[in-house]
């Protein structure tokens, strides 16, 4: 019998200081859902506003993506766990969607590719430095991936599973990578990406996408 108190499944939302997108981003939770914002350190005041907004708050205070995703995966409780950005460039709307493949046992992991709607959704240099990766995981796993999918979902005991161990910017890599080593079938679907809300802390420059692409490529060897 199904737990009444457990969700249908969980959304895993990284956040360092991202009050300005919070509203949006968790009017956006599809019914059923439970929004967990992971704060990483922020100065902002979005754990304040994501509790009060209904989200369940974890505190993650060592800085890196990898650490605030895997701090949520410790924390979710139901057996679906979707990752998204906290920035109001994905919609965590489209999260059941995504997922459907995996609870209806299709697939293990099914990763949103990104479709720019708007001017500056997808900054050149971010674009480029997404490519160059896409083709490093195509060659590495034989997956024809043409995104790496920050909106992804799979089963949360599977994920835990895989032991991923990056803390920073490799850890949705490392899960792409280790998920086809482990023979998970991977699909791939489309989301639109609009312009973020704020400044990005890791893609927002040339330097930041090529040190991102830099600690991703560890992963790879």
């Amino acid at each position: 019998m199904t737990d009444p108190a457990i969700p249908l499944g969980e959304i895993v939302l990284p956040c360092l200081n991202e009050a300005r997108a919070l509203p949006w981003v968790l009017s956006r939770i599809p019914d059923g859902w439970r929004a967990v914002v992971v704060d990483n350190g922020s100065t902002d005041g979005s754990a304040g506003i994501a509790r009060d907004l209904g989200a369940r708050v974890v505190h993650e205070p060592r800085r890196g993506f990898g650490a605030a995703c895997h701090a949520g995966l410790l924390a979710a409780e139901a057996e679906i766990v979707a990752f998204c950005d906290c920035d109001a460039s994905l919609d965590p709307g489209a999260a059941e969607r995504i997922a459907a493949p995996v609870r209806q046992g299709s697939a293990d992991l099914v990763l949103a590719r990104r479709r720019p709607t708007g001017r500056g959704a997808w900054p050149l240099h971010a674009r480029a430095g997404n490519l160059a990766l896409a083709r490093m995981v195509r060659r590495r796993t034989g997956l024809g991936l043409r995104d790496l999918g920050p909106l992804r979902a799979a089963r949360r005991r599977a994920l835990l599973e895989l032991g991923l161990t990056d803390r920073r910017s490799g850890y949705p890599l490392q899960m792409v990578v280790r998920a086809a080593d482990a023979g998970w079938r991977v699909e791939e679907t489309e989301v639109p990406y609009r312009p973020r809300t704020g400044r990005s802390k890791v893609t927002g420059t040339w330097r930041g996408t090529w040190q991102t692409v830099h600690d991703m490529r560890k992963v790879l060897r």
